[in-house]
């Protein structure tokens, strides 16, 4: 068996057989000696945070690698092989993932991998759009064409004729199905159900199923791997789960191909598509599996609306508000992700005000505990303690952040530090005062804590192009931890649905009143800055050892010379 995965999100485990696997299809069949040897993520997710140190980037990403080989040991993994592509940052988008990463040559890895590896059956994960990571998207995209490619001798043929592989079709493919989490107990698999989107079959595998070699339940190893991701925050989670088998879920795969062919379903059309929608419905018609892009696009509820007033006078920016200082409307901010809390555990509001050409927020929050202070040199990723973000389209167009204006706005820091700012998977991301230098912010810490009132000057000329005054999106969110881990409970958003901090589509509107921008200043976008250094395969001491005894390039780059040593 073989899985295609991404490091920042999911584990790779042992599948046992389903009590009843959907119409003619065969679930994998390990047994109780058989391991599961071969797994492959794209990246190391080294564009994330880190809740137990500072280290970030490429440093971060070898310790990633470090806690995914412990986890995934639990379940008998002896290999993974990583292609040495940049995880970024936290984006929706396949197509921008597709330009870092350099499509074609990934996918030319992920065929070789296949070809060198000759797995039975291929898990990946799944490449619909909507609320998930764009490099959870394109590698389920790559493994799936990657299955059908490493069989045809005219795909990438010197990996056969110089590299000396031979083709390859794996049996089985299967795709991650997270539409059945609420069925529990051990019947729920038993049942044969169908995708109610793609109309695929789909099939469970009981996670109360007990590991032979473990002695405990699967969800219990499960949940003992999940723990190594400490740098994910994951330490924190609860080490035990219920004993109680009707308490426990099941984990479910969509059946995608078997016996080497894709499994077929009728087309259900959608029109009126948003641009990441209808390039998703454009690739499955390019590969020959329509049906994956069935209700592909959600039903998005109607953004939220608001006026921006000009006010004559500035805004004093010192996180108190003043009479006339924010004349317009207040946004009330409800619950969006996470555990749900009362209003006094938490709830904010946000108002909003223009002065010329800058943008003034205001975000007032009750609040019932402190989240970590975070001291210099750990002021980023935002979302890993109580902070304030505020994302902004300034043309109302963006199909993606890299386009947008995104910062995250930290109330306190440590030792008594003041409000800092930075700017987080967007067009320029890093310290606000080294890539938004002319934006300001403030704030008030209640004593005893209670919660703050945070304002920000962000000058209009800081966005990545012209604000568009009848088009103008946005979003305010707010992000609360109730632990020194430096782990979130509960989000909050004007506008929440969905990845309400990344998904542009779910922004409201907002109107600049009597605001017309600068006549020399551009429509276009301005370029983006995107972090592309990733952690390298010839720097980690357990993947030079894992070549070595596999035979297969870091990086599953090509090979020169001898043959196939599966072959």
């Amino acid at each position: 068996m073989w899985r295609w995965a991404c490091p920042c999100r999911g584990l790779g485990r042992r599948l046992e057989r389903p009590a009843a696997a959907p119409q003619r299809t065969r679930a994998p069949r390990p047994g109780p000696q058989r391991r599961v040897v071969r797994r492959r993520p794209s990246s190391r997710g080294e564009g994330g945070g880190n809740a137990v140190g500072l280290d970030e980037g490429p440093g971060l990403g070898l310790i990633r690698e470090g806690e995914e080989r412990e986890a995934t040991a639990y379940a008998g993994i002896d290999n993974i092989y990583y292609l040495d592509k940049a995880d970024f940052w936290y984006t929706l988008s396949a197509p921008l993932t597709a330009g870092i990463w350099g499509e074609r040559d990934t996918l030319e890895r992920v065929v070789r991998l296949i070809r060198a590896t000759t797995p039975d059956t291929v898990v990946t994960m799944d490449p619909r759009p909507f609320n998930q990571h764009g490099g959870h998207q394109l590698s389920a995209r790559l493994a799936i064409e990657a299955f059908f490619l490493a069989g045809d001798p005219s795909a990438f043929p010197t990996q056969i004729t110089h590299e000396h592989y031979r083709p390859w079709r794996p049996r089985l493919l299967l795709a991650q199905n997270y539409g059945f989490r609420s069925l529990l107990g051990p019947d729920a698999p038993k049942q044969r159900r169908t995708d109610p989107n793609t109309g695929l079959p789909v099939f469970g595998v009981f996670s109360g199923t007990q590991s032979r070699e473990h002695g405990v339940s699967w969800a219990q190893v499960k949940a003992d791997a999940a723990r190594t991701y400490a740098t994910q925050g994951w330490a924190s989670n609860p080490s035990e789960v219920p004993t109680d088998p009707e308490k426990l879920g099941s984990d479910w795969f969509t059946v995608l191909a078997d016996l080497g062919k894709a499994v077929k379903a009728e087309v259900w059309p959608q029109s009126g598509l948003r641009p990441i929608y209808a390039e998703f419905t454009a690739w499955t018609e390019r590969v020959g599996l329509p049906w994956l892009a069935n209700n592909a696009q959600p039903p998005y509820p109607a953004a939220p609306s608001t006026i921006i007033p000009e006010v004559a006078t500035a805004p004093v920016l010192d996180g108190v508000e003043r009479d006339g200082e924010y004349p317009g409307p207040e946004l009330p901010l409800v619950h969006w992700q996470g555990q749900e809390a009362g209003p006094d555990d938490i709830s904010g509001t946000a108002k909003l005000a223009r002065h010329g050409d800058d943008l003034y927020v205001l975000v007032k929050v009750t609040d019932d505990r402190a989240g970590a202070a975070l001291g210099k040199g750990d002021l980023k990723r935002h979302w890993r303690t109580d902070s304030v973000e505020i994302a902004i389209d300034p043309r109302g167009t963006a199909d993606d952040t890299s386009v947008t204006f995104k910062t995250g706005i930290f109330p306190f820091s440590a030792n008594g530090g003041g409000p800092v700012a930075e700017r987080d998977a967007d067009n320029h991301q890093g310290p606000a005062k080294e890539t938004a230098p002319s934006m300001a912010v403030a704030a008030t810490v209640a004593e005893p804590y209670a919660g703050y009132a945070l304002e920000a000057k962000i000058p209009l000329s800081e966005l990545p192009a012209a604000a568009d005054p009848e088009a103008f999106a946005l979003n305010v969110m707010v992000y609360d931890s109730d632990t020194d881990d430096k782990t979130g409970q509960t989000r909050l958003a004007w506008s929440p649905y969905g990845s309400a901090q990344a998904d542009p589509y779910v922004w409201g509107t907002a109107r600049l009143e009597g605001y017309t921008p600068p006549i020399d200043r551009p429509t276009t976008p301005a370029e983006p800055v995107i972090p592309t250094d990733a952690a390298r395969s010839e720097d980690s001491p357990s993947s030079v050892a894992q070549s070595r005894r596999t035979g297969i390039p870091l990086a599953v780059g090509p090979r020169t010379g001898g043959g196939n040593r599966r072959g």
